[in-house]
């Protein structure tokens, strides 16, 4: 019997040596070398260590890694690369709504999850998603244009 916590990370199987009380950013970071998932508070009220699990963001920092055993754990580097970035990503580049960048991976964990279930939400429903990520750089009004033209993206896209 093979030891160890499996979970699929990014659509790749993966069978984890870190003991399962490990918080799953740690898991991450450390044993995965994911590093787009940031450590910020360490107490799940930042948000800059988002990631989704099985399509919902959950803040990875305090989530023990036997709690998402057997599920679908999508980092900021799955959901796009620099060739083909995931619509929320070109959307922030476009709206040049990154300053210093620390909270931008999980914000765009959040609104990734926010239009893969709302795909046309409306200004108080992109707040609500992105209420529990913190970015103190002043970019708020930028990054809900962003959300916008990345909504209106995949919207075109799907039709």
């Amino acid at each position: 019997m093979e030891a160890g916590t499996r979970l699929t990370v990014n659509g790749t199987g993966r069978t984890l040596a870190s003991a399962p009380d490990t918080m799953l950013l740690d898991v991450l970071r450390g044993e995965l070398g994911l590093k787009a998932a940031r450590f910020g508070c360490g107490e799940g009220l930042c948000g800059s260590c988002r990631v989704l699990v099985d399509g919902h963001a959950v803040a990875s920092c305090n989530t023990p890694l036997w709690s998402v055993a057997g599920r679908e754990v999508t980092t900021p580097e799955g959901l796009g690369t620099a060739d083909a970035p995931h619509p929320v990503q070109a959307a922030l580049i476009a709206e040049q709504a990154a300053q210093c960048g620390y909270c931008i991976s999980g914000i765009v964990v959040s609104a990734a999850a926010l239009l893969a279930h709302t795909p046309d939400p409306d200004d108080a429903a992109i707040r609500a998603a992105l209420d529990p990520n913190l970015c103190r750089c002043g970019a708020h009004n930028r990054i809900l244009r962003a959300v916008r033209r990345a909504a209106a993206a995949m919207r075109d896209r799907a039709a």
